[in-house]
């Protein structure tokens, strides 16, 4: 997708914000390189089902539509000065209303949505590029990032605030590996650790309401009926995400951090990671440990909360 000028998201529409009514907006930003793979499936039956019980749905399909991935000067129609500092050359380009169509047309999406999901295979411990690049582009300074006030106790509005606060949001990933890998001791890392960049990055950050990932393991070991309960626990999923207790992370600017950004002291004391940015109890998406010579499929693993799936 190549476009050209594009005027800048209307301010207004930041505050279509309808968490809590019967019908919602979903957004689901979608990067499989197949329609007839397994995320395939899940998105298609997800739209279906949605719009079934009332709902409407947009989907951007990355691959389908040849998304541009590299963030370059060519997304400034209007040209960038040179050497391109591409953060600054975005501000002057959301601020100034000449973005290239395609990224603003994006931001719209996510304006317009109540619910944002990104759904995607989980390849080399992180999205697919083109997502990557859907990100780079489309989280425009001024709109994602570089929002509010900068200096002392507040640095911005951000994690917790900003252009998109109102908004649930949701990573649904697919991976080959077992279960077990991905728990607390498995050998690959806790997957709540390789969602981090992603759920308090790139969804957290711009101001979105984080819910719990839905996360399908072994999928390259499924038969059809297992299709079945996946598509069916997907969809679960999607229709309970304004209801569903959300991860509790921290806001920046809601007293845990001090004026350099560092939780207090007397907050999680003794303890360092990750999970200390999570008040009490903290998620874990993965707590399967598994037993020796245990290779049974799990493809969706027990978690700290007894309901997600």
């Amino acid at each position: 997708m190549r476009g050209g000028l594009h005027a800048r998201p209307k301010p207004h529409l930041r505050s279509k914000r309808r968490i809590g009514r019967d019908e919602l907006r979903y957004f689901i930003v979608y990067a499989h390189p197949e329609p007839q793979s397994l995320n395939g499936q899940l998105m298609k039956n997800a739209v279906a089902g949605l719009e079934a019980a009332g709902h409407e749905v947009k989907v951007s399909d990355l691959y389908a539509s040849r998304w541009k991935s590299a963030a370059d000067a060519d997304d400034f129609p209007q040209g960038a000065a040179r050497p391109l500092s591409y953060g600054k050359a975005s501000a002057e380009a959301f601020n100034s209303g000449t973005q290239s169509s395609d990224i603003a047309a994006e931001q719209a999406k996510l304006l317009w949505a109540d619910a944002v999901v990104l759904q995607f295979p989980i390849w080399w411990y992180g999205m697919p590029a083109i997502l990557k690049g859907w990100v780079d582009r489309v989280y425009a300074r001024g709109f994602a990032y570089g929002v509010g006030t900068f200096g002392g106790s507040k640095w911005g509005e951000r994690f917790g605030e900003g252009v998109l606060k109102g908004r649930r949001a949701m990573a649904a990933v697919t991976l080959g590996g077992r279960a077990a890998q991905y728990g607390p001791r498995g050998v690959n890392g806790s997957i709540d650790d390789i969602l981090w960049p992603i759920q308090h990055g790139v969804l957290f950050y711009p101001g979105m309401t984080v819910v719990p990932p839905t996360v399908f393991y072994e999928v390259g070991r499924l038969d059809a009926d297992t299709v079945t309960g996946l598509c069916r626990s997907y969809l679960d999923r999607l229709l309970r995400i304004s209801t569903t207790d959300p991860i509790p992370f921290r806001t920046q600017n809601g007293g845990d951090y001090d004026e350099h950004q560092v939780l207090r002291e007397h907050l999680a004391e003794g303890h360092s990671g990750l999970n200390i940015h999570q008040s009490s109890p903290p998620y874990s998406a993965n707590t399967f440990v598994g037993a020796t010579g245990d290779f049974t499929a799990r493809h969706i693993a027990p978690t700290s909360r007894g309901d997600e799936h």
